[in-house]
């Protein structure tokens, strides 16, 4: 039987599957991270940031792209409820992203010399989650319970997503490359 969905719907399937597989093994069974909603939202992490785009996804007020966790800080501190959490939430998931499956990248954007040098990722995504959790909303995408966990074992999420990349090298996919 042949899946009549579009090819995009069903890259992204994969995808997903592949990334909680991965996940799973190095957060369930490796480290013995029992928390299901922890491990689904760093999964889903993956699967959002696999575009550049999505990554870099936080806009200025003037329509300007945001690359620099400073910038993203400045604009969450310009917003209010909804639209703050959301910021705040992207910079924690940014950190961790790189901190974790990238941290060669994160020392190189620490060194370039830009704004980005006199923040500590790690300590900032922690408080990123941490803030984000507590401001209140009525419909949560993220439940404020695990952008809590995320803050309180922020170093625990980064190892374990150095395991998913070692995972993800041995698996035969090579270096990890963002793919769209």
């Amino acid at each position: 039987m042949r899946d009549s969905r579009p090819t995009e719907d069903r890259d992204e399937n994969a995808a997903r599957r592949f990334f909680a597989g991965l996940t799973e093994q190095a957060f369930m069974t490796e480290l013995g991270v029992a928390d299901p909603p922890l491990v689904d939202y760093v999964s889903g992490l993956l699967v959002r940031f696999l575009r550049s785009d999505d990554i870099y996804s936080v806009r200025s007020v003037r329509g300007e792209r945001l690359t620099q966790v400073a910038d993203m800080l400045a604009e969450a501190m310009a917003r209010r409820g909804q639209a703050k959490r959301q910021l705040l939430r992207h910079v924690g998931d940014f950190t961790l992203f790189w901190t974790g499956l990238y941290p060669e990248i994160a020392d190189r954007i620490r060194k370039a010399g830009m704004k980005d040098m006199l923040i500590d990722y790690r300590e900032q995504g922690k408080h990123s989650y941490a803030t984000a959790s507590k401001i209140p909303v009525e419909r949560e995408s993220a439940p404020s319970d695990v952008l809590e966990r995320l803050a309180d074992e922020f170093e625990l999420c980064a190892y374990g997503l150095g395991e998913v990349r070692k995972a993800w090298e041995e698996s035969g996919g090579g270096e990890p490359t963002l793919l769209l």
